[in-house]
């Protein structure tokens, strides 16, 4: 193997000690620090060119370089036909196809090109300059990086014994490289939500930015410039005063912060715990944060400094304060007001203005309330009942003609007839079907029933094919009546009056009825 060049700093100084000062090798070689035989090589490079002290002002240390070390077979490698690197490069992405595949087809077109080993290394050599990696510089208290990591801890089911995997959330500082890691059972998005609000309260408070990968929990629609944030994900931020900035899609760049610190967490945390059994998600979450307190204090190896220092210095003076309460979990669900002014929610329906009908609602669902918005505005809130299949109204969300024949309930009705008289209460043991407390007449009374208070005698006939009840001319009290007295009937069950017209009078003739 050749040795290592010297800069050309220091072969500038061999050509001043030997030309100038006049030393010898040997003294030379104790002053620069190389080998006796290395300095005699360069004088003797030197010599053959023709360069001594001083080194001419137009060559810079690329020329002398070029000018003592010529490259070998410089003029070997143009002479191969080169391959199309950025068609193979695209070939090379589609399934199925292989390097090996492509340096095949190569040689059947150029059958004097290069061999597969020189082949591979000179993609290698290409594909490396293809995308090079910016370095970020990330500000205190400005992001925070979160992911889950890809490795599970089993959990054990103390009374089946069936082992559950639990998943391990990973947040990360960009400053400090502060580390907060949790276990949960899902990555669903209440999960989700529940472990940043975990992570901000143990760090104390809230990074500027989110940076998260598109987890379908969390983001709705990959984009790289409008992506979709979920409702409630949106609404967290919000409350804590924070953005959400998902990473584009696969380009684990993007949030290079948390994928180092999921890979320190698996080899320092996860690790550590292989060995040992946890018969619940309390007991493994207890585990992992008296690691990650432990891996948070350790010095790391290129800075000589511990995590937890960094974040006490740095990250915690220019983090946002949290807010005066946590956020709560709340699912956001779009619906429709039917034609009675309610909303169904989990089973249960809520009343909305009545002026919203057939309109689009959306609804805020908590553990305790039920808020509902339409167009950004809060137009309802409830608190929340579990019993399927009811109603909860509020008035003021009811029409004017809803709300007065609502009023007219039963009590009413029955309050209503007693001060008219005490023959105008109801019989309090006498109940209809829907057990409002009103006396109802049957529809067929059997004959000789008593039909009206103080009443003489007799009861009721029922014409055949008829289903109007008549009643008896003699059963009736005439001191009962509202009126000087009974007006004069012609057929039994219709009083005399004038003849019935038709409301077209053009049309049809008067006709007066024939008794």
């Amino acid at each position: 193997m050749p040795g290592q060049r010297l800069p050309m700093r220091q072969v500038r100084e061999v050509l001043r000690l030997k030309h100038v000062s006049g030393h010898s090798g040997r003294q030379i070689a104790a002053m620069v620090g190389v080998s006796r035989y290395t300095v005699a090589e360069y004088l003797r490079r030197a010599a053959v060119i023709g360069v001594t002290w001083p080194v001419p002002p137009e060559l810079d240390d690329a020329a002398l370089e070029r000018k003592l070390f010529t490259p070998p077979f410089a003029s070997a490698e143009p002479l191969r036909p080169q391959p199309d690197w950025p068609r193979i490069h695209a070939e090379l992405r589609r399934p199925g196809v292989t390097l090996l595949l492509v340096w095949e087809e190569y040689r059947a077109g150029q059958p004097e090109g290069y061999g597969y080993s020189r082949f591979c290394d000179l993609y290698a050599a290409w594909r490396i300059r293809l995308s090079p990696t910016m370095r970020q510089t990330h500000p205190a208290g400005e992001r925070l990086f979160v992911d889950y990591a890809g490795q599970t801890v089993p959990v054990i089911d103390g009374a089946t014994g069936e082992a559950r995997q639990a998943q391990i959330f990973v947040a990360a500082l960009g400053a400090s490289n502060f580390i907060y890691a949790e276990a949960r059972w899902t990555q669903s998005l209440p999960d989700w939500i529940g472990c940043h609000v975990n992570a901000f309260a143990s760090m104390g408070g809230v990074a500027r930015q989110i940076v998260c990968d598109n987890l379908k929990a969390g983001v709705t629609a990959a984009c790289r410039y409008e992506p979709g944030i979920s409702r409630t994900y949106q609404d967290m931020a919000s409350h804590y005063g924070t953005a959400i900035l998902p990473a584009r899609v696969r380009r684990p760049r993007d949030k290079a912060k948390v994928e180092v610190a999921v890979q320190v967490v698996q080899r320092w945390v996860l690790a550590r715990l292989r060995n040992r059994r946890f018969f619940s998600l309390a007991e493994l979450n207890a585990a992992i944060r008296e690691l990650i307190a432990d891996l948070n204090g350790r010095p790391m190896r290129h800075l000589g400094v511990s995590r937890r220092a960094l974040f006490e210095a740095l990250e915690r003076p220019a983090l946002l304060p949290l807010p005066a309460e946590p956020y709560v979990y709340a699912e956001w669900r779009r619906c429709r007001a039917g034609l009675d002014y309610h909303v169904e929610v989990h089973g249960h329906f809520y009343s909305v203005p009545y002026r919203l009908i057939r309109e689009t609602i959306e609804a805020r669902i908590t553990d305790q309330t039920i808020e509902l918005f339409h167009g950004g505005v809060r137009v309802a809130a409830h608190q929340r009942n579990p019993r399927q299949h009811r109603h909860t109204t509020i008035p003021e969300h009811m029409p004017s003609a809803h709300r007065r024949h609502a009023d007219w309930t039963p009590t009413r009705l029955l309050r209503e007839a007693a001060a008219v008289g005490p023959a105008g209460g109801a019989d309090p043991h006498r109940q209809t079907a829907s057990g409002a407390g009103l006396p109802r007449l049957p529809r067929h009374p059997a004959p000789g029933a008593r039909v009206w208070p103080r009443a003489a005698g007799g009861g009721l006939r029922a014409r055949h094919g008829h289903r109007r009840p008549l009643i008896r001319i003699g059963a009736v009290d005439p001191a009962q009546w509202p009126g000087p007295g009974l007006p004069p009937r012609t057929r039994a069950g219709r009083a005399a009056g004038p003849a019935r017209q038709h409301p077209r009078q053009r049309l049809l003739p008067l006709r007066r009825t024939q008794c």
